[in-house]
């Protein structure tokens, strides 16, 4: 369907050589991390159970995957306590999970360029060991059990309604030569013989970016939402719904941007509605450098079947796109966004944010830098969350060609 376009105030007179920022509060960088090379993701969860999100991140140029636990609010301006889980060549994307129910979160580490391979990073069964990188196990799913395929996400979850934590994963690859699918976990004591995994293969691919477990349509199980990097037949925002039986096939349901070349995304309620929307940036031509569009894709019912396709307007200059995340940035209620970039410059920031205003279901949106003209040149996930514990949400991310590592911005709203 056609799409309807919000102009941020005043975008129509900027042009692509005269950048026309407002001059914002400032966003304090600091570094978590960077002692190695090629930061390539952040991923969320609380492993220790005190409260605070932890992160996993795979170092693609190091070929390290390290896992980084948060102090509390006063020690978060320094580099926090980390291990590395494991060597890692070429790895993509890492993601923490318990997949054999022993209480320690493991590792799954995916990796593409000539490793092509998922692992798995066995935590060491006393808490006090977890930073010992030395007490970590560290095994590989075996090509005959899971194929050879530049990996680059996984998004673990109870798929199959049994045993332990399954996840689904992505590879690229080019037209139909990658495959979206997910891994079965065996019976409990057999977790940890990664041949007693079954792969079950989904859909051909060709580059898939972004990769999410959630129940789309309230049925009670776990669907795959799939954002496909690549122009044409294949490109776009989907999701394949879990039948919910080991027999039954998964039913592809389009949401948008189809046959765009979609990037990260991020499911929020932008109007306020109750319903979980979709935000995902597309890029332009490959070679081009640019970032075609960001859309919101306004979900219509609770079926998961109903979109809108909204385009909305940046307005100012960017980069490549790479990932947009929702929330209420500014303290005002309402849902703002935050965009990261490759390509970046100082002309066009990595990092900056979209604050919403007026009405919730016809936006206004107004375009804000947020990392300044030192945030690198290629960021990724920029995940949301108030680490200094003041009461608004830091934007947090990793940058990979400058090796500012794995970072975060201090929100000044307070």
């Amino acid at each position: 369907m056609r799409g309807i376009i919000f102009v941020v105030a005043g975008s129509l007179s900027i042009q692509a050589n005269e950048p026309r920022w407002e001059d914002p509060a400032g966003w304090p960088l600091h570094v978590i991390d960077a002692s190695s090379r090629g930061a390539d993701g952040t991923r969320l969860e609380d492993v220790n159970g005190d409260g605070r999100l932890d992160v996993a991140t795979g170092w693609e140029e190091g070929g390290v995957t390290r896992v980084y636990l948060q102090p509390e609010p006063a020690q978060v301006r320094e580099p926090w306590p980390q291990v590395t889980v494991g060597r890692t060549a070429s790895v993509e994307d890492a993601v923490l999970a318990d997949l054999d129910g022993d209480g320690p979160w493991d590792v799954v580490s995916c990796s593409e360029g000539k490793a092509r391979v998922v692992q798995v990073h066995w935590a060491p069964e006393a808490a006090e060991d977890f930073l010992k990188a030395g007490a970590w196990r560290q095994a590989a799913f075996p090509v005959e059990v899971l194929p050879s395929q530049m990996w680059m996400f996984a998004a673990p979850g109870q798929i199959d309604g049994q045993h332990g934590v399954d996840f689904f994963v992505g590879s690229k690859g080019g037209p139909g030569r990658a495959v979206v699918g997910w891994m079965q976990a065996p019976e409990p004591g057999r977790v940890r013989d990664l041949a007693a995994w079954c792969w079950h293969p989904l859909r051909p691919a060709s580059w898939v970016m972004g990769l999410e477990a959630r129940d789309m349509d309230g049925d009670g199980d776990l669907d795959a939402v799939v954002s496909e990097r690549f122009h044409g037949e294949r490109g776009g925002c989907f999701w394949l719904e879990n039948p919910s039986s080991m027999d039954a096939p998964w039913v592809e349901h389009a949401i948008g941007v189809m046959g765009k070349d979609a990037l990260f995304f991020c499911q929020a309620d932008i109007d306020q509605d109750g319903l979980l929307d979709v935000c995902v940036g597309t890029q332009t031509a490959k070679g081009t450098q640019g970032t075609e569009g960001l859309y919101w894709l306004r979900r219509l019912d609770a079926s998961g079947q109903r979109w809108e396709e909204r385009r909305v307007e940046i307005g100012v200059p960017v980069g490549e796109f790479k990932a947009v995340s929702a929330g209420d940035i500014d303290l005002d209620g309402r849902m703002d966004l935050v965009l990261d970039f490759n390509y970046a410059s100082a002309e066009k920031p990595a990092v900056i944010w979209l604050q919403q205003r007026g009405d919730p279901m016809q936006p206004d949106w107004r375009a804000l830098p947020l990392s300044g003209p030192k945030g690198g040149v290629k960021t990724d996930l920029c995940p949301l969350l108030d680490l200094d514990g003041d009461g608004d949400l830091d934007v947090m991310t990793c940058e990979e060609k400058k090796n500012l590592g794995v970072i975060w911005y201090e929100n000044p709203a307070r």
